[in-house]
Formats: structure tokens, C-alpha cells, sequence
């Protein structure tokens, strides 16, 4: 429980929430019944440079006469010549982008104020036009942190699901937090898509989390959507993809609101949708008691449900339905594993993403490994005796009725549930949403999403999983026995395997956890013992095997792996990030949840320039994945954004391949500036360790 624990407040990152939704007095109340919105800003992700640049609404054509008109409605006035000629840069990129995405004609012009520009590699300004034209609008709203909310005029209402829903715009998108995507659950039951209609609802502050760590609610089924555009009512014109985000937490813990995963900047940069949202945690999410009508995986089905939301009302938000790519990190991960194999979601979504997925199994002479489950499915039985008994007892609810237990249970305060020394947190076979123990990958099956994939892991992943000595250590095999759990026969076997060697610094007790081995600071380092040893155990081990057999057997059409050499922050309970953390020159630790924040393009700190340049090149892998389902870019869509440092780096590393499609061995991607290509790591190290390449076409799980 400690690590799970830890997981939750410092990997995923919980943000404060409120359960209130507050209006916002004096606003004008735009919509967008009668034209589009397409909010543009040339975003280079980097928070501190906001200050020196500024966006524009650009509404459907209208003639000159109605011009200002439009941006009234929209609490805006007609965009002046001199904002133009200050900004000029901005608005000669983000307007050939609209031309080149056939959003618009730059040829043809948009409206001004006092006249007309048009953009063809250069802005050139007349005084009127005869025609119908676009119209550029100021945009007010100029703060573009997460927590920015609405300012007079920023609102805007949407129809969808037979609702009105207010949501609002800040510097680099249009918001829309806190919908409701289920009606109220109940204890231990699948809960149905939000059935009333004719709500004003107030989408401008986040709903409550689920009830997790003694806060947040049992009534948390909400949805976030962030997005650079909104159709005209009624119009499935210029649709976006769409990337769902399924946050992380062990099954315990996290929110769609983390900071750490908001959609705001990675929409903006990547012209996507981007959509987070809550699931039921914890033994709220996850009971099964054999027997019962409480088979267990309701956060599973709950994220079910979002995404059948998703695809019913995405397209009022600018999202296109058929084009979702699913994406989670650690338990989020997990999810989407699950997901790929549950005849429940097949079909829904067009793509997945594996952020830092858990696995291994029994090994090392242990009873298993806390990685294990989130691959490998337990029995609703299974489940029960690992935590369902162990919750009863916690509980008090000791009859030897099995009704009488559960009628007890339910009486249990939500707050006190979550907090119990024993939760659920366990996917299970249940039969609807997961039927199989684990994910099928070894042959082509119906049973599992024929879609491409991406999987990748940080570098030192399993550091986070491993517990650093409190005192110095007399030798390897102690440090080994204490960071791993292991006994000293395993301890010796691993010394005697030569396949982790000690890399001596003089400093034995951090050099046995975890010191690279090869400081080449663009090549992939081995590290060291524990941190490598839980790395490869727990995550890179099945990671691998599971792209590598699911190309061989063709069970996807494509898969991509990677490994961040790049990070900051993340899920750090031995408090190993410390001063060397602060300057990227220095070995220091990839931690597991520190990939995130380059994901969405949300780095709080940047500790040197190539620090914005990683997080601009991984958020333009991911937005290519989205939209094509291959993460290599078009180096013409990034000439047109202006996104030169991206040219340069794609140039430089070349295309990144998908596995198995190369000449040799697996291709590994590896995320840094400019980043490189490399191989599988570790292949002989997890050959020994029993989850090799060939681990799942031997019928592993």
C-alpha cells in the first residue's frame, strides 16, 4: 500500500478540486449556432514565453457589413492591422496552416478591422472585398495555464446530448470541464450514459474526483474536452481526431484534472481533441464477490461508458468520432491493455497508446510481482480472496450471510472504504468486459483490437518500484535482497548470471540501485542492478514481448516502441531525483510518471532549451499518431506550422520505424533531443529473468 500510495500523490500528481461549478456574471453568451470557431495560436509550448504572443477567433465568412457583427457576438471585436503587423510571424504560420488544412482560403482573405489580410507566405492588407470571407477576431482571453478561468466574454455554449453546455476559452483553447458523461452510480453497479435532457450544464470547473485517499465523491463520473475548434451547430466539417486519456493511480487513485495530463497545450500545438474524464477507484471501482451480481471491473466498465459518450458528442466539440486513439499511463496503460482485449470497447477506438504499461509475473523466487495483475487477470474468485475477505474484516461486516456482508458494506462512509489497509484495485475475468486472462497477442484472434499500437517505457521505470537502503549497505547481495525483496539464493544467482554488472562509482549503496553505466548522453544507458532489475521485470520485459509477438503473428497492423531518456519529476518515494534531476547533462533518474508532463506539453520548469525542444518533438509524435496512426510527422504539415526544430530533429534520426518492419533487430525509439534510434534493451536480460521476446508466443501471460 505504500507504493501505491505514494503513486498517487506524487506520480500522478492529485490536484485540488472543487465540486462547485460558479457561474460567471456579466458574460456575453456566444454559441455557435451560426458559425464556426477555430481558435488560433502559435503554440511553442513554452508557458514562459506566452506573454509574447497572442491568438485570434476565426468565425465562418460572412460579408464586410456583418463582419464586426460576428465578433460581437462572440464578445470580440474585428482584429486590427497593427496586432497583425507585431505578431506577424504568428499569423503568417497559423494562417497558412488554416490554408494548407483547407480550413480556409489565405489566398482569398479574411476580415479585419477597417479591412481586409490575406496570407501567402507574406501578409498583405486591402481595405474591402466584394466577397464572403472569414473573419479574425481578437481573443481576449490571454491566460493559458489549466487554471485559467473564464473572463468576461470567453464563454460559450454548446448543444450536445440534448444539453446546453457552458464551457469557455483561454489563450490556447476552448474548454469544456466537468460533464457529466454517466448518471449518478450506485454502489457495485454499471451505471448508463447520462440520461437527462434539457440541462444548462456549467462546464467551467472540473467535476469532483472519485472518492480516493479519504477525499473526492462517489458522484464523479465527469468528462474533460479540450479543443482548438467548434463546428458551426448540426456541422461534421473539418472534424479533429480525438485522443482520450485514461489517467494512472495504481487503480487507487488520479483524476482527469491532473495538470500534469491537461489537453489544453497538446490540442493547440497538435490540432487534436483532446478528452480526459474520471473512473469509480478502489474497491468502489473494482469489488467482485464470487456468487454475486458484483462482478467487479465498474471503473473499466465506467471508462467504457466515457468513451461511448466520447463517440456520441464528440463531433459538437470538434472532434471527429470515428478517428479516437486511446492513450494511458501506468494503470492507465493497464486500462487500455484491457480495453485492446475487451469485446466491450473493440471498434470504439482507431488506435492505442501503452505510456509505462505494468506486467511481469512470478519470478526471482518471489510469490509474484506488483506489476503482475495489471496484464494478468484474476478470477473474480481470485480477486475475492486477495482482497475481498481482507475488506469485510476491515469493516466489521463479519455474518456468515453473504448478503448481510455486502448490505453491512454498503453502509461504509465512501471516504472510510478507499482508506482500509486492504482495497480492490484488481481487473478481473468477469465475462463482459474482460473474458480472457490476458491480452491475446501471440496469433490473430477476434478476441483483440486489430489497431497500431505504441508502447514505450522511461528508463528507469522500476526505480520507482524499488526501495533504496535507509542505511549504507555491506554489499551487493544485501543492497539486492532489500531493493527487491529477494531472498539471498535469488540475490546470488542474479550476481552469478554476469548479466547485471556493478558499475562501481566508490559509492556501493546507490551504485548496486541504480548508476548508468553508459554516460553517452545520446545513446540508450544500461544502469545498474535493482532500478534495472525491477525496470525490466516490471515493465520492459512484457512491454517488449508484446509488440515483438503481436508483429509477428500480425495481430497488429503496426506497432511503435520507445524509452524516454528525457524526463522530470515523477513518481519518486526514495527521493532519488535531487539536485541531478534539475540539470538534464547529469545520469539521473527517469522516473515511472515523469514521461507526462513532455506528453501534453505541460513542463512546469524548463531546465534548458533542449528541455522545449523534446516536449515539442514527443508532442509531435503523439498528434502524428493521432491523426494517422503512425507517429512519424509529415515534414511538410511541420514547415507549414513553422515547427522548424521538429524538421530538424525528424531529419536527423530519420523515420521512426515500427517493430519488426526493419532491417535487423526490434527498433526502439528513444526520446531526448534530437532523440535516436536504437534496439531492444535488456532482450538477454529478460530472456533470464523467463519474459523474453518469445514469451508470449510460448503462450505466456
Amino acid at each position: 500500500m505504500a507504493i501505491i500510495t505514494g503513486l498517487l500523490a506524487l506520480a500522478i500528481g492529485l490536484a485540488s478540486l472543487s465540486t462547485a461549478h460558479p457561474t460567471t456574471a456579466g458574460v456575453v453568451n456566444a454559441t455557435n449556432a451560426k458559425t464556426s470557431l477555430t481558435l488560433i495560436y502559435q503554440n511553442n509550448l513554452n508557458a514562459s514565453d506566452d506573454k509574447n504572443h497572442v491568438g485570434a477567433l476565426v468565425l465562418d465568412p460572412v460579408s464586410q457589413a456583418s463582419a464586426q457583427g460576428a465578433c460581437s457576438a462572440m464578445g470580440e471585436k474585428l482584429l486590427s492591422k497593427a496586432t497583425l503587423q507585431k505578431y506577424e510571424l504568428d499569423f503568417i504560420r497559423a494562417l497558412a496552416y488554416q490554408d494548407y488544412a483547407d480550413y480556409s482560403n489565405g489566398g482569398s482573405g479574411y476580415f479585419i478591422e477597417n479591412g481586409v489580410v490575406a496570407a501567402e507566405g507574406q501578409l498583405t492588407f486591402s481595405t474591402s472585398s466584394q466577397q464572403q470571407l472569414p473573419v479574425l477576431c481578437t481573443q481576449s482571453a490571454n491566460n493559458g495555464t489549466s487554471a485559467a478561468s473564464p473572463v468576461n466574454g470567453t464563454e460559450i455554449i454548446v448543444q450536445a446530448g440534448g444539453n446546453s453546455i457552458i464551457g469557455y476559452r483561454n489563450q490556447k483553447s476552448f474548454r469544456f470541464l466537468g460533464i457529466p458523461y454517466a448518471d449518478t452510480p450506485r454502489r457495485w453497479k454499471y451505471t448508463e450514459l447520462y440520461s437527462k435532457k434539457g440541462q444548462t450544464i456549467q462546464a467551467t470547473a472540473y467535476g469532483p474526483q472519485c472518492a480516493q485517499g479519504g477525499s473526492g465523491s462517489e458522484d464523479c463520473l465527469f468528462i474533460n474536452i479540450q479543443t482548438p475548434y467548434i463546428p458551426k451547430a448540426g456541422s461534421k466539417k473539418q472534424l479533429r481526431p480525438v485522443l482520450f486519456w485514461i489517467h494512472g493511480g495504481g487503480f487507487t487513485g488520479g483524476t482527469g484534472a491532473d495538470p500534469v495530463s491537461d489537453g489544453g497545450n497538446l490540442a493547440s500545438r497538435e490540432d487534436i481533441v483532446v478528452v480526459t474524464m474520471n473512473y469509480r477507484l478502489s474497491t468502489l471501482g473494482f469489488l467482485a464477490i464470487p456468487g454475486t451480481d458484483i462482478k467487479g471491473n465498474y471503473g473499466i466498465a465506467d471508462q467504457v461508458l466515457a468513451l461511448d459518450w466520447t463517440r456520441a458528442n464528440i463531433a459538437a466539440f470538434g472532434g471527429d468520432p470515428s478517428q479516437i486513439t486511446i492513450i494511458g499511463g501506468s494503470a492507465g496503460a493497464g486500462s487500455v491493455r484491457v480495453h485492446l482485449g475487451s469485446q466491450a470497447a473493440i471498434g470504439k477506438f482507431q488506435g492505442a497508446v501503452q505510456v509505462s504499461n505494468l506486467g511481469g509475473g512470478v519470478t526471482l523466487g518471489l510469490d509474484g510481482d506488483y506489476g503482475t495483475t495489471y496484464s494478468s487477470y484474476y478470477t473474480i474468485s481470485e480477486s475475492y480472496v486477495v482482497a475481498g475477505q481482507k475488506i469485510f474484516a476491515a469493516a466489521g461486516c463479519n455474518s456468515t450471510n453473504i448478503q448481510a456482508q455486502i448490505s453491512c458494506l454498503e453502509k461504509v462512509p465512501a471516504s472510510t472504504l478507499v482508506q482500509y489497509p486492504t482495497v480492490a484495485r484488481y481487473v478481473v475475468q468477469d465475462g463482459k468486459y474482460v473474458d480472457t486472462e490476458h491480452l491475446i497477442v501471440d496469433k490473430r484472434n477476434a478476441s483483440t483490437a486489430h489497431v497500431p499500437v505504441i508502447l514505450g517505457v522511461t528508463r528507469d521505470d522500476g526505480a520507482s518500484f524499488s526501495t533504496y537502503p535507509k542505511s549504507p549497505i555491506a554489499n551487493h547481495s544485501q543492497g539486492l535482497q532489500e531493493a527487491l525483496g529477494i531472498n539471498s539464493t535469488w540475490a546470488q544467482r542474479i550476481i552469478d548470471s554476469n548479466l547485471f554488472p556493478l558499475h562501481s562509482t566508490g559509492n556501493l549503496t546507490l551504485d548496486s540501485f541504480n548508476v548508468s553505466v553508459n554516460s553517452s548522453y545520446y545513446t540508450i544507458p544500461l544502469t545498474t542492478s535493482w532500478a534495472r532489475i525491477a525496470t525490466d521485470k516490471t515493465f520492459r520485459c512484457i512491454d517488449q514481448a508484446t509488440v515483438h509477438a503481436s508483429t509477428t503473428s500480425s495481430v497488429f497492423p503496426r506497432a511503435y516502441f520507445y524509452q524516454f531518456d528525457r524526463t522530470t519529476g515523477g513518481y519518486d518515494p526514495n527521493g532519488l531525483g535531487g539536485p541531478a534531476g534539475k540539470d538534464p547533462r547529469n545520469p539521473y533518474f527517469r522516473l515511472h510518471g515523469a514521461e507526462v508532463s513532455f506528453i501534453f506539453g505541460v513542463l512546469p520548469v524548463l531546465r534548458d532549451a533542449e528541455d522545449l525542444y523534446t516536449t515539442q518533438l514527443v508532442a509531435g509524435y503523439f498528434g502524428a499518431f493521432a491523426r494517422n496512426g503512425d507517429p512519424n510527422p509529415d515534414l511538410e504539415y511541420l514547415r507549414v506550422r513553422g515547427y522548424e526544430r521538429m524538421v530538424e530533429a525528424v531529419e536527423e534520426t530519420g523515420e521512426w520505424g515500427a517493430v519488426g518492419e526493419g532491417e535487423g533487430e526490434d527498433e526502439i525509439r528513444v526520446f531526448d533531443w534530437p532523440g535516436s534510434k536504437g534496439e531492444f534493451v535488456d532482450v538477454e536480460q529478460c530472456e533470464w529473468l523467463g519474459y523474453g521476446l518469445d514469451y508470449y508466443l510460448k503462450g505466456g501471460k
